[in-house]
């Protein structure tokens, strides 16, 4: 079920920072039609730390509606509280999420045995799959492969957003988890390296607004084409370096409200991009043919 081109969902906005839950359904069925292979609401790119939890509810209920079963939806249900990360996790299961993602507590800074004893009481509160989100450039902390290899056992706990860019982690954590255990790149640039290293798809930004070239190129290196996944990865480039030119979301908000999805705008403390960036994303997306 998790394997492929999944796109870690913007949140569109009106100017005016609410959300514009139109553009957002036109957004996810458009996801559907370009062959998104998932769908993965509030997370970093769909800014959760800024939403309300019960934006974020409604945020993944749009998800699940409009989805309609067609790709899988793994819903962030990430916190820094156990108590907010097991509620979150509910509800996604309520409301029909086929899977949750769960970050790595950011600010507090547990300790292994505390990201082991944190990830066991949110499965051990839900009946569906579980993915869970291991990046430390944001949170701080970084889960070892044997902390991963203990939670792998949890019957809930299926795979791992691997967002860390070290292209030797996907080998140690097949050998210790198992190649069942679904590992998913949180990293674009090394998203293709990351499949020859075990991996079995990427939890994408740039696929918000290329999500055709995502998606073909995963399904070029599934048919064992490896000469035009590569090709693709390098088309890909220079839009993978313009979506983090700035703190992600910003760049990736642009390049969506130009392709007609919401506006840019990213609610505090996130500033407005500079006109640099602009430049720098519109011209990366028209070298990849996706406005002209």
């Amino acid at each position: 079920m998790f394997a492929g081109s999944l796109v870690a969902l913007v949140t569109p906005m009106h100017a005016n920072g609410e959300i514009d839950e139109d553009a957002f359904e036109r957004f996810i069925e458009w996801q559907i039609e370009e062959r998104t292979n998932g769908l993965v609401p509030v997370g970093t790119t769909g800014e959760s730390p800024t939403l309300s939890h019960a934006e974020h509810k409604r945020i993944v209920e749009l998800t699940v509606r409009v989805a309609k079963k067609r790709v899988p939806v793994i819903a962030g249900a990430g916190s820094n509280s156990t108590a907010e990360a097991i509620a979150l996790a509910r509800h996604a299961q309520a409301v029909g999420a086929d899977a949750v993602l769960v970050v790595t507590p950011y600010y507090n800074k547990p300790t292994q045995e505390g990201l082991f004893l944190h990830f066991t009481a949110v499965a051990d509160a839900v009946n569906i799959p579980l993915i869970i989100y291991n990046i430390p450039s944001r949170s701080v902390v970084d889960m070892s492969v044997a902390t991963m290899a203990r939670l792998s056992q949890h019957r809930n706990i299926v795979g791992v957003k691997d967002a860390t860019a070290n292209l030797t982690r996907p080998q140690h954590t097949a050998a210790a988890c198992g190649d069942d255990f679904r590992q998913l790149s949180g990293e674009d640039h090394t998203a293709l390296a990351f499949l020859a290293a075990g991996g079995h798809g990427c939890i994408s930004v740039t696929a918000n607004v290329a999500p055709r070239l995502c998606s073909d190129m995963h399904a070029a290196w599934a048919a064992g084409n490896i000469h035009n996944a590569m090709a693709l990865q390098r088309h890909l480039l220079a839009m993978h370096d313009a979506m983090f030119v700035e703190t992600s979301p910003g760049p990736v908000k642009f390049a969506a409200s130009l392709l007609g999805f919401g506006t840019e705008h990213c609610r505090l403390p996130l500033a407005p991009i500079a006109d640099s960036t602009r430049a720098k994303v519109r011209a990366a997306m028209v070298g990849a043919g996706l406005i002209s």
